[in-house]
């Protein structure tokens, strides 16, 4: 929910300043003392970069969504996919007349305007069919108008725009006119609408709009749902879509906002769960696309550009196919002061030349870039369409690092730093790859930048990150690296159980010699553990831990030595034994977005009574915890949960069970723990 996407009224009144503001150096800070150690690890491959990766969205309040120097600021900066016609205002748009009753329509902003700057852009279209004000029939006739009668091959189709915000669980600002706003009733009509629009041209690709796992109205369920928001659309309209959309602003301070960013890995598992849970077979084929992304705090400045860079990045490699910047040009809100500079509270990644009511502030003429459009350029410069993202990481939460290894052998690496303080030494280890001696090419952006500054400098294994600033290393591989075999194909595993798991996968093509064996390596955050390897293309891997979720990749070795590039990733969990002398029924009730009504029963299998117990569980995340409970002790260090009995249920009888209660929160992505261990044995679950 973004109120400034209903900002019509200020932009259709808005001046246009004449004033610049000039590039302001940002203020010489200290460099930490100990040095950043960042680990670089191509063995353990991510998702390849798709040619949609890097996306903006457009509004039709917005009178230079179609000019050429908008167009090609957005080709500039690498931009791929362009989402339409924005936000809220998709709800009540009607393509035909052009019209969106209740809200402002700019000049020049029509269906054609705008694929006429994707075209020169060189992007694509992402476009939301009005659910709110609209019917199937009107969906269907803009698919004919645009892929039959204009043949512009709009592939991207999204059935409305926040849905559960249209006062379902309480708050109301997407509007929706049909008397059930229920879950079920958008899933149902989204059947609708994707059957009317495929029967037009079936290779559209439909998306159903889903909360983002842990955000609200996340887990909450209402009416007579059967289930929260996700679930509920998933089960009835998931066999119908082909992708689902889902917005993220993660709120708070800057640092907030930046340390948010480590969510994204478990939103995305968490969604991908729900999607092989709720959406039927073959649910795999649906993609994940996030088409609303921005901050609370710096909108327009450094932490903006930070944050769009760390979040497009871990989405990216978490395997989204889309990235969307809430938007191009938005307008004037709160003037503030942000690492010593003016923030205009803009959400638009270009300025939109506005000025305060009073005249006192204005911003910088028309289309002057802010941060977040300098950090998307940078962006198109560190992942290009076809590179592979590769595990990365650091030992300081204020430095985050991202890796990409490309075709043709050479590798780049993102460096972040969020201390707007302190400028970072880092010292960067290579696992899978020897840069050359040459000197990287090295791209940065500093607070207070107009522009990107790159050159040729250093070495490959030591930098110093100057404060709040985004850096770039390109680098080139030691040696010759042709005639290694391809990568193997995508691995799936079967035969999950609580300590083991097959895994198999598509053989790799040889390069210069014959293929020797597969090695199969765990990804242990940058650090990869091999855990096998065999000549053929399957492997049964033992001793893993009941309750654990494992990310491995396969990699082929060749008769003379060479390595391919790392597989597609695979993540799977194993959960509790099948059989055990215990069982442990976890349950959640009344989740209220943050928080839920959990409870443990405790069965004893055995044949004999249990006189004093003790349970244990870890949280998945560091986000979890309880908060208060009954009927045992609670206790919770870190991650760990130890729950022991009271002086009337200490006895558990053959046969028999004892249950207790808690309240559990959350802040982030709510991963449930799926093993418990009772007096030290592992329990099933039920």
């Amino acid at each position: 929910m973004r109120t400034s996407k209903t900002r019509a009224a200020l932009l259709a009144g808005m001046l246009l300043a004449a004033s610049a503001l000039a590039g302001v150096n940002p203020p010489t800070a200290s460099a930490a003392a100990d040095p950043v150690t960042v680990t670089v690890n191509t063995r353990a491959g991510l998702a390849t970069v798709p040619d949609t990766a890097l996306g903006v969205n457009h509004a039709i309040w917005d009178s230079n969504l179609g000019t050429a120097q908008t167009s090609d600021l957005l080709r500039d900066a690498g931009v791929q996919m362009m989402r339409y016609p924005g936000g809220s205002y998709a709800d009540i748009y009607h393509w035909k007349d052009h019209t969106a009753p209740g809200g402002y329509v700019a000049p020049g902003t029509d269906f054609d305007t705008f694929m006429a700057a994707v075209r020169r852009a060189g992007a694509q279209p992402m476009i939301i069919a009005n659910y709110g004000t609209g019917t199937p029939a009107e969906a269907a006739d803009w698919v004919r108008y645009a892929n039959v009668t204009k043949r512009y091959g709009a592939r991207y189709w999204t059935v409305g725009n926040e849905n559960y915000g249209n006062g379902h669980y309480g708050s109301a600002w997407e509007a929706d006119n049909h008397p059930d706003k229920s879950a079920t009733q958008y899933a149902r009509l989204v059947v609708e609408y994707a059957d009317a629009m495929k029967a037009v041209d079936p290779s559209i690709k439909v998306g159903a709009v889903l909360t983002m796992p842990g955000n609200w109205p996340d887990g909450i369920t209402a009416g007579s749902d059967p289930g929260p928001w996700n679930q509920t659309v998933l089960s009835i309209a998931g066999p119908k879509i082909d992708f689902v959309d889902v917005h993220w602003y993660p709120g708070g301070t800057a640092a907030e906002s930046l340390a948010r960013v480590n969510h994204l890995s478990d939103a995305t598992y968490l969604l991908r769960q729900q999607l092989a849970r709720y959406a039927g077979a073959n649910a795999d084929r649906i993609g994940i696309s996030f088409t609303e992304l921005n901050v609370d705090a710096g909108r327009n400045t450094q932490p903006a550009a930070l944050f769009l860079a760390d979040v497009y990045s871990g989405l990216l490699e978490n395997g989204v196919f889309t990235a969307h910047w809430w938007n191009v040009h938005n307008g004037m809100g709160t003037v503030t002061q942000v690492a010593g500079q003016t923030d205009y509270g803009d959400f638009g990644m270009l300025s939109s030349g506005a000025c305060t009511e009073d005249g006192s502030v204005c911003q910088p003429p028309l289309n002057t870039p802010f941060a977040p459009y300098h950090a998307l350029t940078m962006m198109k410069l560190f992942a290009k369409t076809g590179d592979q993202f590769v595990r990365a990481g650091t030992d300081e939460p204020l430095v985050t690092a991202h890796a990409v290894r490309r075709g043709n052998g050479d590798l780049a690496v993102l460096l972040v730093n969020k201390d707007p303080d302190n400028a970072h030494p880092v010292t960067i280890d290579y696992a899978g790859f020897t840069p050359s001696a040459a000197a990287p090419t090295v791209s940065t952006l500093t607070n207070g930048a107009t522009g990107i500054a790159t050159s040729q400098s250093g070495s490959a294994t030591s930098r110093t990150l100057p404060p709040y600033s985004l850096t770039t290393l390109v680098l080139r591989a030691a040696g010759a690296t042709a005639g290694r075999p391809t990568a193997p194909g995508q691995p799936t595993a079967s035969g999950v159980t609580d300590r083991a798991a097959t895994i198999t996968w598509p053989a790799s093509t040889p390069g210069g010699s014959p293929i020797a064996k597969y090695e199969v390596h765990r990804q242990n955050g940058a650090v990869s553990e091999q855990l096998g390897e065999t000549a053929s293309t399957s492997f049964t891997v033992d001793n893993l831990v009941p309750g654990s979720r494992y990310t491995v990749n396969v990699l082929a070795r060749d008769t003379a030595g060479r390595v391919s590039w790392a597989s597609p990733p695979l993540t799977f969990a194993t959960g509790s034994p099948a059989a055990s002398t215990c069982t442990v029924r976890f349950t959640t009730n009344n989740d209220w977005g943050n928080g839920y009504i959990g409870g443990v029963e405790i069965i004893n299998n055995g044949t004999s009574p249990i006189n004093g117990w003790t349970l244990t569980w870890t949280w998945p995340t560091g986000w979890q915890q309880v908060s208060s409970g009954w009927s045992a002790t609670w206790e919770q260090v870190g991650t760990a949960v130890r729950v022991t009995p009271t002086t009337d249920n200490r006895q558990i009888a053959a046969g028999g069970s004892v249950s207790a209660g808690f309240v559990g929160a959350y802040s982030g992505p709510n991963v449930l723990p799926t093993a418990f261990t009772l007096n030290g044995t592992i329990c099933a679950t039920g």
